[in-house]
Formats: C-alpha cells, structure tokens, sequence
C-alpha cells in the first residue's frame, strides 16, 4: 500500500521510529549492553555463572519472592482505594473537582526523598501524629512506630499510585453511556446485577491495564522501599543496589538486573496488548451527558467518604510536609519534643553559605540547575515522542509497532542503578564522551519522561476520527500537511500536557541522576538527599523547605495538566 505522496506506509513508519530509535540505541541499549557485558565477563565461571548463583541462592529467591508479594498486595490496595474514586470522578461533578484531581496527581511525580520527608513528617518519631499523641498522653516517647515497617511501604506505595486508577479508570469510566446502566435497571436489575453484567465487562480492560502499570511501578520501586522499609526489606531493585554500591558484585547485579528486564518487559508486552483494546477512536461524548451533581442522600455520602479517604492518603502527607516546613522544634524536657514557633528560616538559609566554602553549591542553584534540566528535558522528549507516537498512531496494528510499543516502557522497569553505571561505563570515550558532561543529566531524563510522553500523545492521537485524515488526504494532502493541518491542531493540548507531564518528571528524578549528577551542578532531589544525610536541625528543616519548593511547582505542572487534557483523553 502506498499513501498519495507516492511513499509506501512502511517506510513513513521508519522514518518517523528512526530518531526515537536511534535515541534509545545510543542512550539505554548501548549502556546497558555495556555494563551488562562487563559484569558478566567478570564471573569467573563464564557468562551463565551469575544466573546459576541468582536461581541457587535461597536469599535471592526470597528476594523475588518479596518483590512480587509487595507488588501485588500493594495494587490491591491502591484498587481498593482507586477504584470508588475513580468511580466518583468518573461520573460526579462537585466543586473543586478539578482542583482536587491536580492534588491527588502530585504524588506520582515526587522524588521518593519527597515522599519519606513527607510520611517521617506526619508518622514519624517527631511527627504531627506522634508529637500530638504525646502532648495529649504526656508520653516521653513516641507511641507510633511507622518508619522501617512494611506497613509504610505498602502505604507509600498507595500514596504514589493512586492517582494511576484515578486517571485511567475514571476517564474510561466517564465515557461510558450510562443509558446501558439505566436500561439494566428498568429490565429489573439490582445496582449490584447491573454493576457485574453491565459495568465491570466495559471496564475491565481499563482496569486491568491500569492494574499492571501499578504493579510495574511498584515492582521497580526502589526509593520508597530502600528509605521507608529499612535494611530489612529488600526487592530486587534495591539488591541490585546493593550488590552494585555495597559488594560491588557486578555479575550477581546485572543477573538480576536482566531477570527484572525480562519480567517487566513481559509485563509491558501485556500492557500495550491491553491499551490497544481500549485506546481506539472514540466519539466522546460531552460530560453533561455522563456526569452529573450527586442529587441523593446516599451518593452525597458516598462522594463525601472518597473524597475525605483521598484527603487523608494523599492529601495530609504533604500539608504535614509544608506545615512542618514551618515550625522549628525544641525540647521541653528531655525526651519530649516541642513546638518552638513558626519560623521562615529554614527558606531564609538556602541561599546562605554558613561555611564559606568556596565549593558550596546552595539549594537555590540547584533549583536553577533543575530548571534548566527539566526544559531541555521538554524539548528532547517531544522531539522523540511526537514522531514515536505518530507511528504508533497511523501504524498501531503494523509488526513494527507491536514490536516497539513495548521497548518504549523498558526504561521505567530498568534498575536506575544499572543504568547509571551504563553511562559512566560506555559514554566514556568519543563519539560518546558524555561522562563529564552536564548534558548526560537532561539524556537520563528524557529516557524516563519519553514513554510517558508517548502515553500522553498516542491516545490523543488515535481518537481523531479517520475521515477528517482522509478527507484531507482526498483534497490532496501529503502526510506532512495532514500532520501540519489536522493532527497538530487537534493534538495540541496533548502536547501541552506530555510537555507538563517531562518537566515534572525532570524536576523529581533521583535514582540515576544520583550517580551522573556532576557536584557543581546539583538538582534538588540531590541537595535534598544530602541535607537529610547530614545531621542537625537546620539541615533537617531545609531539607523540608526545599522539598516543599519542589512539590509546589511539580503541583503547578499537575494542575497545568489537568487545564489543558482534552476531553479526558490520555493513559495517566
């Protein structure tokens, strides 16, 4: 087959995989390739010796067991809390609805330090929980321990991706007819019968894609695990790290790193099978028509729960992290710590240099440093993923796309450790002598916000109705002034919200920035891991107020988002 311009269609579609392509050869398989081969040619027992080791050992195997235990049990609780919201989302306006969506998405970006600032400023030993409980009882000691139980890794991980069910199944949820459930219901069923036999077919699909990118997420999680589990909880990403950073055992860290390659790209291959299903032209039907103001008593009630049970999973964590932001501590009596007063210090001290050090970077260029990254990300992941996401689109039953969509979410189930490692290993000599270079820092990025960025466009891309493509076409377009003329257009708020979607992402990434990040050029995720390493008050309250910075401005890209998202279309 042959388009109007004389081009086959299969060549189109290599030109526009040619760049993303290339991106991802020179940037992840080339460095993953490399330390790879390096760790496996450091086993003395040839190249299958790591793998032996990894299924012999008995703690490595509890290790994966663990793995993907913590991962399932902790995508069931996020259904379980995702789910009425997303129901509640889906089919209710109420006020500040919009507000409140961009607030429950603001966990998904944050850096994991974020995060456990976050909960060990709420739950931890001198938190707003504890420190109450104590004031109240008149205990010396603090009642709740949260911090390093496996309680708080299940509950982190609810915390970050709830906003995943929320999103995907609540906008699937808002364009289903709701005549289908109201002709159910005068046929004689129950809610129940018309929620199983009506609903949850319709759903499912949405569900269950919503489902697996949860259980990747939380499959690959290293940060929360690592800071809010303790030594005692290990995955696989974070044994990675430590046979890497620790025992510096290569071999035994790339078998695993290759093990969670192939089960996430298995789970990828699912998850691309299952948006196909779901994320197809679609005739989107106005929110008048699908939603509507709770008018009875009981779903008043209802709206009124999920909506209170989000505020206090996803909401309290950070209002605890910008109010502790605030407020020094000071001891009362020993044992017992107090409220000391507001104060604007700890923002007043990030621009301070209490050392004079002549090496001293303060936070507020590392917050310059972040922004710079975080634009130069932008612009590398649209490049990418705008012609990524119109092969996908114009191609999506094509071999080559079923090949490629997969590949495209591996970045996010690769150890950033690894992957690190890779670029200090293999981008260390020309063409590619990138290790010293700053530049390394925005390529590590965009390999992180690219898939999402094509996650972003895609859909938006595919419910634009064929005709209009084709009546273009017939008028005597070319493929390049139907892009120009019709796909841009009606795109371009997708392309506002991939764009929010890479600086958000930019500004919270921590794993592999943490081994390329040259000193002088610091992010905030970075300074803010180096602050709460280091002992004393002031670091402490710094830390919070540069986190509280950060969470602010990745809180003003989630309400950029949910301003400009076209009629609910998009995966996240």
């Amino acid at each position: 087959m042959s388009t109007s311009s004389g081009r086959p269609q299969w060549l189109i579609s290599l030109l526009l995989w040619a760049a993303p392509l290339a991106f991802l050869a020179v940037f992840y398989f080339f460095p993953l390739g490399a330390i790879l081969d390096l760790s496996f040619a450091r086993g003395q027992a040839g190249w299958l010796e790591p793998l032996r080791q990894v299924l012999a050992s008995s703690s490595i195997r509890r290790v994966i067991a663990f793995t993907f235990g913590q991962a399932g049990l902790s995508t069931l609780l996020t259904l379980a809390v995702g789910l009425p919201g997303a129901y509640v989302f889906g089919r209710f306006t109420f006020p500040g609805k919009d507000l409140l969506r961009a607030l429950t998405g603001i966990p998904f970006v944050l850096p994991t330090l974020v995060v456990a600032a976050a909960f060990n400023a709420l739950l931890g030993p001198s938190g707003w929980v504890n420190l109450a409980l104590m004031r109240s009882f008149g205990l010396s000691e603090a009642p709740v321990g949260f911090l390093h139980t496996f309680g708080a890794i299940l509950l982190a991980h609810v915390f970050y991706n709830t906003t995943i069910v929320l999103r995907m199944v609540g906008d699937f949820w808002a364009h289903l007819d709701p005549r289908m459930s109201d002709a159910a219901r005068m046929l004689g069923a129950n809610r129940w019968q018309t929620l199983r036999q009506v609903v949850l077919p319709q759903l499912s699909p949405a569900v269950l894609t919503a489902s697996l990118l949860v259980f990747i997420f939380n499959f690959t999680s290293f940060g929360v695990v690592l800071l809010l589990g303790g030594p005692q909880f290990a995955t696989m990403e974070v044994e990675i790290y430590y046979q890497t950073v620790s025992l510096f055992n290569l071999p035994l860290a790339a078998a695993l790193s290759m093990l969670q390659l192939l089960f996430t790209l298995g789970l990828t291959l699912a998850y691309t099978r299952l948006v196909a299903r779901w994320t197809r032209p679609l005739s989107l039907q106005a929110r008048r028509i699908t939603q509507r103001p709770p008018t009875s008593t009981s779903t008043r009630w209802l709206v009124a729960l999920v909506i209170g049970l989000l505020l206090v999973l996803l909401i309290v964590p950070m209002l605890g992290l910008a109010t502790r932001s605030l407020v020094a501590l000071g001891p009362t009596r020993p044992g017992e710590p107090a409220l000391r007063g507001l104060t604007l210090a700890f923002y007043r001290q990030l621009s301070a240099n209490p050392q004079g050090s002549l090496f001293f970077v303060p936070p507020t260029t590392a917050i310059l440093v972040s922004l710079q990254y975080a634009v130069a990300t932008v612009g590398l992941a649209l490049l990418l993923g705008l012609p990524a996401s119109w092969a996908l689109a114009y191609r999506a039953g094509s071999f080559l796309s079923r090949l490629l969509d997969p590949l495209l979410m591996l970045p996010l189930g690769t150890s950033a450790i690894t992957l690190g490692l890779g670029f200090i290993v293999a981008l260390d000599s020309p063409p590619v002598d990138l290790r010293a270079s700053p530049v390394l820092i925005p390529l590590a990025h965009t390999l992180v916000a690219f898939p999402f960025v094509v996650r972003s466009l895609v859909p938006a891309l595919r419910s634009i109705q064929p005709r209009l493509r084709q009546a273009a076409a017939s008028l005597g377009a070319s493929p390049a002034a139907v892009i120009q003329h019709v796909d841009l257009p009606l795109v371009g708020r997708a392309l506002i919200v991939a764009a929010a979607f890479a600086f958000t992402i930019s500004l919270g990434e921590f794993g592999a920035t943490a081994l390329i990040a040259r000193p002088e050029y610091p992010t905030v995720p970075i300074v803010i891991y180096r602050l709460l390493s280091r002992p004393g008050a002031l670091n402490y309250g710094q830390a919070l107020a540069l986190s509280t910075i950060l969470m602010l401005v990745t809180g003003a890209g989630m309400l950029a988002i949910e301003r400009f998202r076209l009629a609910d279309v998009g995966e996240f």
